[in-house]
């Protein structure tokens, strides 16, 4: 049994503070409600102190918590339950803590006479620009349930195109480990053994096989220094991507790169497209939402082109010339984004956009499966095929002469 620590509020709105003994939070939750008591908050007593001896990075959100709770609340709103009402039920039954902990805090701002989007100010890690200006615009509008359901759906269909990312990184990675793997075992273990053994024959060694052995030594006296080497070559790359000049750079380079280069566009031009579509059609003024939409590029390129199409906006211009003078955007999306415009149904040919690059960044992530695989097992077996050819190369040297 364990020790919870529990704010509530009674049917007449008193707060109630106190503890309980139970098994769980949902052990508690329940006996809360048989005393018609609602839980803005539950804590497990001693997780506070260990929390504070354990410094947390990021939100501690996921995206998947996001739309759970961005869909809940608006079924709720939409079935006409109060705002602080909603607030006040999702804190109780939210699993993770700390958006429950956001949201009991979002509950008192507003009952405290706040906007819910500006008590989202107060929490950019949870909720991000994006967010917070679509549910502005829907609060605006009178129309929140309808914007929070949308919101649901452009973070579901976000979480889906990083998946296909990620999932074209994961066999590289696992190759690569593999590799690291192998090479380390032969160079540290294996190769010593055969270099003995050439030692004890005497002789000179071939060449490939003495750098072999150089190799290995040189491994077996300095591997911290190896180690050391290749994590601060980490920790420079990313000192410099952090800077402005070292994440130009990159970007750049990253958009040049064969195959990979072409599938980070197209997951870009998906990702604004649908974002910047969806802002419009919440009512977010189009010059707001190109703003919001450059933050989130994730490419400083593509947020340059997407910051010189506001410049152009708010100049009196269109969106789709600077976008085509950057050279980042492919003609076709250019071209019907300029459609849009004209017909002023921009907001429906930006999600059409959407929709056929996120075929198109399925069709990349195959690509570059297929093409990856050969080349990684190619890369794989002329590393550990050089170093045993080199180690018995002596072997063969040894039985010509016998022979």
């Amino acid at each position: 049994m364990a020790t919870f620590a529990y704010v509530g509020r009674t049917q007449q709105g008193a707060i109630r503070k106190g503890e309980l003994s139970a098994k769980n939070r949902d052990e508690v939750v329940n006996v809360l409600r048989k005393q018609k008591i609602l839980p803005t908050s539950i804590r497990e007593k001693g997780t506070a102190e260990r929390a504070l001896s354990m410094p947390k990075f990021g939100s501690g959100v996921s995206d998947k918590d996001l739309v759970v709770f961005t869909r809940q609340f608006s079924t709720m709103i939409d079935a006409g339950l109060p705002l602080v009402q909603c607030l006040e039920i999702l804190a109780a039954q939210t699993e993770n803590r700390s958006l429950a902990t956001a949201i009991a805090q979002l509950r008192a701002d507003v009952e405290a006479g706040s906007t819910y989007a500006d008590a989202l100010k107060k929490h950019p890690k949870i909720f991000d620009d994006l967010y917070r200006s679509m549910v502005a615009a829907g609060e605006a509008g009178g129309i929140l349930d309808t914007i929070l359901n949308r919101l649901s759906k452009h973070i579901e269909k976000t979480m889906a195109l990083k998946g296909k990312i990620k999932s074209a990184m994961v066999y590289p990675a696992v190759i690569m480990i593999v590799a690291v793997l192998v090479v380390s075992v032969l160079l540290v273990w294996v190769i010593p053994v055969f270099a003995q053994m050439f030692t004890d024959f005497g002789g000179t060694l071939p060449y490939m096989t003495q750098i072999v052995i150089n190799l290995s030594s040189f491994a077996q006296k300095f591997w911290w220094m190896i180690g050391a080497g290749l994590v601060g070559l980490g920790y420079l790359i990313k000192w410099w991507y952090g800077t402005p000049a070292g994440r130009s750079v990159i970007d750049a380079l990253l958009l040049k790169a064969p195959v990979v280069g072409d599938l980070i566009r197209k997951a870009a031009v998906a990702k604004f497209t649908r974002t910047l579509g969806t802002l419009i059609s919440s009512g977010v003024p189009i010059l707001d939402g190109l703003a919001i939409v450059s933050k989130t590029a994730g490419n400083v390129v593509i947020e340059r082109a997407i910051m010189s199409a506001r410049q152009s906006i708010s100049e009196g211009k269109t969106v789709s010339e600077p976008l085509g003078a950057s050279k980042v955007f492919p003609p076709m999306v250019v071209q019907m984004i300029a459609v849009g415009e004209t017909t002023g149904a921009l907001d429906a040919m930006l999600g059409k956009i959407a929709d056929f690059y996120d075929e198109e960044v399925d069709q990349g992530v195959s690509k570059l499966t297929s093409l990856m695989e050969p080349a990684l097992m190619v890369f794989l077996g002329v590393i550990i095929g050089f170093l045993v050819i080199a180690m018995y190369l002596p072997i063969f040297k040894m039985a010509a002469a016998i022979g």
